[in-house]
């Protein structure tokens, strides 16, 4: 996707991702105290858009060009007011419930991530009444991530899963005809790649990145390695806390044995973007990112690295092979002043991202790259590897549904215990049965064995045993 030069007046370029959410917000806050909120009769209405997408790698990845609200603004006469989020998913969080209840009607227009809606559900207007025609034409499973209670919190907009990501140059050359199905598989490849260049004088290669510092980037790797596995979905959709099972805990010990070994020490401290760059500059043979880490960049973020790779499932292990589902969908604040404007502002994206997509079903892959099994949830590029993933990959879920308004707590008691076992502070079964005491003091769920995946957007994979 080419990526178009900004040019509205308004945009406040070169923002770092390091701002925080008190200074962001602060700054948020300021900037609509200058400019005001509340247009006079004969000026036009202005509307907030709180874009995830649009954070520490404005140079990189600009999935909403400017100039598509520009068109929105010659269609309508309703201006936009196009603003940043920070990079972490928790910061993204933070602010925008600051925002949402700040109490005052200048938020409008917010990315609500997938797992957010039992969070915000009471700060967002339903917008199931008002978009009957669009949802007819999402998938139904999708459409109820964003559900809560029967209110629906958000539009879908951006769906995303997590996938592996391989130098199809250095597989070939090591003699692999296709990019690996499990985990045994990758460890032997990564091993094997890693040894070779190594041997070739490039120290510091490593066999697999993955982004492994303490926050949900590391809540969906350790899901997928725990749900392969068998290990459930840490909280089952009976309200059963699960996470405490020799499953989960075999593939919590498998992860700690790859620090040092096919990943570097301070994969512990990595975020998405330090994975990423790892191979981008040539040091990894494979990297865990997202789908849209490739479809939705800059081609000058890759390199030279974007004709040498591919894109497949993430490895499975004793059980399915299952990429942790992300995205975000568009809400409208209870508060804001304008709120039909807010959904006419939906509509347009929603209406030009699914043009979009009926465009890019019908054009060619990109040169040379290569796909394998991917999760038919890609249904924008499907078409690139037909024939070649029949048998691929699973969608899960995180257990937010389950959860709601506690799944941020959920979550980092989730994140801590799994980072405690990589960094080796604790030992799988000692962290597995701490978490467990601490989510059934946080939800009040009973503990009970793992469940089959049977979550509506959790699509089980052939078995790899």
């Amino acid at each position: 996707m080419k990526v178009l030069n900004r040019k509205i007046g308004f945009i406040l370029p070169g923002w770092p991702g390091w701002i925080k959410i008190a200074g962001l917000a602060a700054i948020v806050l300021l900037f609509w105290g200058l400019f005001g909120s509340r247009p006079s009769s004969n000026e036009p209405v202005t509307i907030m858009f709180l874009d995830p997408e649009w954070s520490h790698d404005v140079s990189e990845r600009i999935v909403l060009p400017d100039e598509r609200l520009q068109e929105f603004t010659l269609q309508t006469g309703i201006r936009v007011k196009h603003l940043p989020a920070p990079e972490s998913g928790l910061d993204q969080l933070g602010l925008t419930r600051e925002l949402l209840r700040k109490g005052d009607s200048s938020s409008d227009v917010y990315g609500i991530d997938v797992i957010w809606p039992g969070i915000l559900s009471e700060d967002l207007i339903d917008l199931k009444p008002y978009f009957a025609a669009e949802l007819s034409s999402e998938d139904p499973d999708l459409v109820a991530t964003y559900a809560v209670k029967g209110k629906l919190a958000a539009v879908p907009y951006h769906t995303n899963v997590g996938v592996l990501f391989y130098r199809a140059d250095l597989l070939q050359e090591y003699g692999y005809r296709a990019p690996p199905r499990g985990w045994d598989e990758l460890e032997k490849m990564a091993a094997r790649i890693q040894q070779g260049e190594r041997t070739k004088g490039h120290k510091d290669f490593w066999g697999f990145v993955w982004p492994g510092a303490d926050g949900e980037n590391l809540t969906c790797n350790a899901l997928e390695w725990q749900v392969s596995e068998g290990g459930g979905r840490i909280i089952e959709g009976d309200d059963t806390i699960s996470v405490n099972n020799p499953d989960a805990i075999r593939a919590w010990k498998r992860a700690a044995h790859w620090v040092g070994w096919i990943s570097p020490p301070a994969v512990v401290s990595y975020q998405e973007w330090d994975a990423k760059n790892a191979l981008n500059s040539g040091r990894a043979a494979f990297w865990r990112g997202w789908a849209s880490d490739y479809f939705l960049s800059d081609e000058s973020s890759w390199l030279t690295i974007r004709d040498r790779i591919g894109i497949t499932s993430v490895p499975g292990g004793r059980a399915v092979r299952a990429g942790s589902l992300g995205g975000f969908g568009l809400g409208v604040s209870r508060l804001s002043a304008h709120p039909a404007e807010a959904m006419e502002l939906i509509r347009f994206l929603v209406r030009r991202e699914t043009q979009l997509e009926t465009v890019r079903s019908h054009a060619e892959p990109p040169k040379q790259l290569e796909l394998y099994e991917l999760p038919s949830i890609l249904k924008a590029y499907s078409h690139f590897d037909v024939g070649q993933h029949q048998n691929g990959g699973g969608v899960v879920s995180r257990p937010s549904s389950v959860t709601g308004q506690k799944y941020e707590e959920v979550a980092r008691a989730y994140i801590r215990a799994v980072h405690s076992v990589l960094t080796g502070k604790t030992t799988a079964p000692e962290a597995a049965a701490s978490l467990e005491k601490e989510l059934v003091g946080i939800t009040g769920f009973k503990t009970g064995p793992p469940s089959q995946i049977r979550d509506p957007v959790a699509k089980s994979a052939e078995s790899i045993r």
